[in-house]
């Protein structure tokens, strides 16, 4: 995979921390925030990051009204939900708001890398995950 500039947006302080350190250990630029006002803000100021990997449960601005924020202000970035709570009505909810695709916690590095590289090329034009073309189909 070609090396991302990923913003990674979670709360959870150890494991934002210890994901950031696995992810950079594999060449990627890592920014981590602890919210989802600050994600906007940043992506808003003109943060240049290639995809978000998303926390949905927050205080404040949780993950969903991050999503919301940002389409409502036409903020476009790849985005991978990644949280520990939530189930597959979430997950359509999220991709409906313009998330790529969805994965709860705990998750390999490995995984996390894969759909990275899927949202990667998805962004270059290539096919959808498979929870995309089944939310595609509604």
């Amino acid at each position: 995979m070609e090396k991302a500039r990923i913003l990674l947006v979670d709360d959870e302080e150890d494991f934002a921390k210890n994901m950031k350190k696995l992810l950079e250990n594999r060449g990627h630029a890592v920014t981590t925030l602890n919210s989802g006002d600050g994600a906007v803000a940043a992506i808003a100021g003109g943060g240049q990051y290639d995809v978000m990997v998303l926390d949905l449960k927050m205080p404040g601005m949780d993950g969903m009204a991050t999503l919301r924020e940002m389409k409502k202000q036409n903020l476009e970035i790849q985005t991978l939900v990644l949280t520990g709570h939530g189930d597959i009505g979430t997950a359509l909810e999220a991709m409906k708001l313009g998330a790529y695709d969805y994965l709860t916690k705990p998750c390999e590095i490995d995984e996390l890398e894969e759909k990275l590289e899927e949202l990667w090329k998805k962004s270059n034009g290539k096919k959808p995950s498979m929870l995309g073309k089944l939310l595609n189909k509604k």
